[in-house]
């Protein structure tokens, strides 16, 4: 009878394990003013050895984009759309296509214009696939609520 308790118990913590979800990816934000009445927010993805993010510009066909959408607020409007530094760009034989990508990490920037002094944060949402050379992992949506420093 203890051994079979002992096997059950090791079996529940292996499937635990198992069935845990993969994060390749850690995400960390910060608002910075830029003056009075404007600020940047920097989203930045630190990945895994191994894995990549893909760009918010993959063509139709491909991986699922990296995309962000801010909540809407009376206190802000956004000020063109987030950047991204320059990608990697690389024939993927899953994809049957050339996509853009990051590795490592990566910092993508939203400007943002201040209708209020008041302003206290940005809320929003990511979307991302992460993908190494095995297999794409299509995390949760990352939710944000960064705070705005006056």
């Amino acid at each position: 009878m203890k051994k079979l308790l002992v096997l059950i118990t090791t079996l529940t913590i292996a499937i635990g394990a198992y069935a845990q979800i993969e994060a390749p990816v850690k995400w960390a934000y910060l608002a910075k003013r830029t003056a009075a009445t404007e600020a940047v927010i920097l989203l930045k993805a630190t990945i895994q050895p191994g894995w990549h993010i893909y760009s918010q510009n993959v063509k139709s066909g491909g991986p699922i984009k990296t995309s962000f959408t801010f909540a809407p607020s009376k206190d802000y409007v956004l000020a063109g759309k987030v950047a991204e530094p320059k990608p990697v760009t690389k024939f993927e034989p899953s994809f049957k296509m050339n996509v853009t990508y990051f590795e490592k990490e990566v910092i993508f920037q939203q400007k943002i214009k201040l209708k209020t002094a008041n302003a206290t944060a940005v809320k929003g949402k990511i979307e991302y696939e992460v993908c190494n050379n095995l297999k794409c992992v299509l995390p949760p949506d990352v939710n944000f609520n960064i705070p705005v420093a006056k």
